[in-house]
């Protein structure tokens, strides 16, 4: 299996997060791709190379151009307005009656107006590391389009809370977005997004929220319980011409397999019917029992059965890195998927 992935993703490195109430260290830091990515050279899973790089258009197809210019420009307006902090945390939003139709012009506000959550910092780096990522899921995208069977987007930051417009969730672009819209634009008719992260994909699911051409599937902690909390119940099933094409299968905390894997056979089974012709997996290896942020209790193990159940779908799929906080269990648990697909 191919692996695409850059050094430059490594540059956004936050220090700290705000979570529940206070302020703790980052958890998505550049030490989890560099975990996976040395588990990758150890069992020798295949190529790993630089992802080209793609101009803005395919991913303004998924993301508003004043959002963009937002993050791209963000580090230098931040630093013109005399910030001296390192990294820059939103504390403000316009929720509920509050107008949302107006940017504010000051940098505290804009970051509000982008922003859905406060633990998603940022800083010098984050937009570049961001763009790579994303050109990782293009590059993914594009050897799938090209014939390949398989390919692995080692993206980081990851993608799947990021919205049209607004960011959170540590996700900046969305990454699994990006690369359905993508395969689309290059002939595929179907592409079906299965998302197995234990935080419910919210931001991919507004995405295609609408539409019929993106079946989105995701398996993660209820949202009643669990970030992010506002998005991701039993009863979102699509709006208009995607109505019916939207799938969430909530749990309760502290699921294990047995359960889990219902809903996955269940996820797979309206892939069958749905027969797209690709699938994107979302790739999040945060329902794992030692996850530091999360309260599943997939084992190791359980990640070899997830990647034979997924190869057993017969279907090209591009695999695009998310969620998975237990950083020294990170590499072996997502190889365990890949090598378990390869081996299907």
């Amino acid at each position: 299996m191919k692996t695409i992935f850059s050094q430059d993703q490594l540059l956004h490195a936050p220090r700290f997060e705000v979570s529940d109430g206070r302020l703790e260290p980052a958890k998505e830091i550049p030490t989890r791709a560099q975990m996976v990515l040395d588990r990758i050279h150890a069992v020798e899973l295949g190529e790993v190379f630089e992802p080209n790089t793609f101009s803005l258009e395919p991913i303004k197809k998924v993301h508003d151009e004043g959002y963009l210019r937002f993050l791209e420009g963000f580090w230098e307006e931040w630093l013109a307005a005399g910030r001296k902090e390192e990294e820059a945390f939103p504390f403000v939003w316009p929720v509920r009656e509050l107008r949302n139709d107006v940017v504010p012009e000051q940098i505290d506000g804009k970051l509000g107006y982008y922003s859905f959550d406060a633990g998603s910092p940022l800083g010098p780096n984050t937009w570049k590391a961001a763009r790579k990522s994303a050109d990782t899921a293009l590059t993914g995208a594009s050897l799938i389009s090209g014939g390949e069977r398989t390919a692995f987007a080692l993206c980081r930051p990851p993608g799947h809370h990021a919205h049209n417009k607004f960011f959170g969730g540590y996700c900046f672009l969305n990454n699994a977005a990006i690369a359905a819209q993508s395969l689309l634009d290059s002939g595929a008719k179907k592409v079906s997004i299965l998302d197995v992260d234990y935080h419910h994909g919210n931001g991919t699911q507004a995405l295609f929220y609408d539409r019929a051409d993106v079946q989105f599937l995701s398996i993660h902690a209820d949202p009643k319980a669990e970030f992010p909390y506002f998005l991701g119940h039993a009863d979102e099933k699509g709006i208009g011409a995607g109505e019916g094409f939207n799938h969430n299968y909530p749990l309760p905390l502290g699921t294990a397999w047995d359960t889990w894997s219902l809903a996955l056979h269940q996820s797979l089974e309206q892939i069958k019917r749905y027969d797209p012709d690709v699938v994107i997996i979302s790739l999040g290896m945060d329902p794992f029992e030692e996850d530091p942020i999360s309260w599943f209790k997939l084992q190791s193990d359980d990640f070899l059965r997830l990647g034979q159940r997924l190869a057993a779908l017969g279907k090209p799929t591009l695999f695009v890195m998310e969620g998975g906080y237990a950083v020294e269990d990170l590499g072996i648990n997502c190889v365990n998927v890949l090598t378990a697909f390869e081996e299907g």
